[in-house]
């Protein structure tokens, strides 16, 4: 048994890691986990109390993917409702399809009594307004939300121009990939997307193949940072089918960030790839821009577990170069 996630779900590795030892499934120790991130309120890019949109609403956006079956459960841009992870894999249990977004996505939620909730708080309130009167002028902040928001858009992208009130607060997508007592390889997503997003905007967290990929033969792999550009490589799904060909982890890794080097035009940034294989081997590597600034952070992190360890711990992610 092993489980890899980034630093952003550890509010909820201690429960993922107690479930894992205690024989549970791989997707219920990753929901477990995922349903606390989703509810602490300093992770402020997962669940309530994140950095809202444009708008100043929270749309959440979650995935989960079974390595045995290779289903696909996901939501984006759901409302109201305080675990988007848990609705994510009761669309996998309870559904024919694999994806549900918006109004369907919370249509869903209502049936199935998942927990309604106001996830924008005063404090989301407040770093909203001091982002719109950092870039505004006083007319168009007293206009607002009836003005324009695609340049507002670029701003809020730009990570030396995205002015939240506490930068050292802004955290990322939080993911998990595990390997239970059965063996079988299972990934999880849980996210508000970027902060001050345009309303309406899909990251990579619920794009299967993008944010996350789980194989039980060949590996899984989870992606953060900036999801346009794994959408753009299908990064997950591509660093697991390198490893099926052959590559090995290594060499798979090093193919999918060569994916990321070719991109041109469009938000670039930095990408983090966490990956396993079945065997426990493991990489995580960031990749960003030569002398850019990514997410406020100088150095990224992510927590490593095994069978054999009494508790999970904080390891460097790798660093590599755009």
């Amino acid at each position: 048994m092993f489980l890899i996630a980034n630093d952003e779900a550890g509010s909820g590795i201690a429960e993922t890691v107690r479930r894992l030892s205690a024989g549970e499934r791989g997707l219920d120790a990753i929901e477990a986990g995922l349903r606390l991130v989703e509810t602490d309120p300093k992770v402020r890019s997962v669940g309530a109390n994140s950095w809202p949109n444009l708008l100043g609403q929270l749309e959440l956006d979650a995935a989960m993917m079974d390595g045995d079956t290779l289903r696909t459960g996901s939501v984006g841009a759901l409302k109201g409702y305080l675990h988007p992870v848990s609705v994510a894999r009761q669309v996998m249990e309870r559904l024919p399809f694999e994806m549900l977004v918006g109004e369907g996505a919370a249509r869903f939620a209502e049936e199935i009594g998942a927990e309604a909730g106001e996830n924008v708080t005063e404090e989301s309130w407040i770093a909203l307004r001091q982002f719109l009167k950092h870039h505004l002028s006083a007319e168009e902040v007293s206009s607002w939300p009836n003005i324009p928001f695609v340049d507002l858009s670029w701003k809020a992208a730009s990570p030396q121009q995205n002015v939240p009130v506490d930068p050292g607060m802004f955290r990322d997508t939080a993911v998990c990939i595990v390997k239970d007592a059965n063996g079988s390889l299972a990934t999880g997503t849980s996210t508000s997307g970027w902060a001050w997003k345009y309303p309406g905007r899909l990251g990579d967290s619920p794009l299967i193949g993008a944010g996350s990929y789980a194989d039980t033969l060949y590996g899984a792999a989870a992606c953060t940072h900036t999801g346009e550009m794994t959408i753009r490589s299908e990064t997950s799904h591509a660093v697991v089918l390198y490893n099926k060909m052959g590559m090995g982890l290594a060499g798979a890794v090093d193919e999918a960030v060569n994916d990321l080097r070719r991109l041109r035009g469009g938000l670039l940034h930095g990408v983090t790839i966490h990956v396993a294989d079945p065997n426990g081997d493991h990489r995580v590597v960031h990749a960003k821009k030569s002398g850019g600034l990514d997410y406020w952070r100088d150095s990224i992190e992510y927590w490593y577990w095994h069978d054999g360890m009494t508790e999970a711990e904080l390891r460097p992610a790798e660093l590599v170069f755009l």
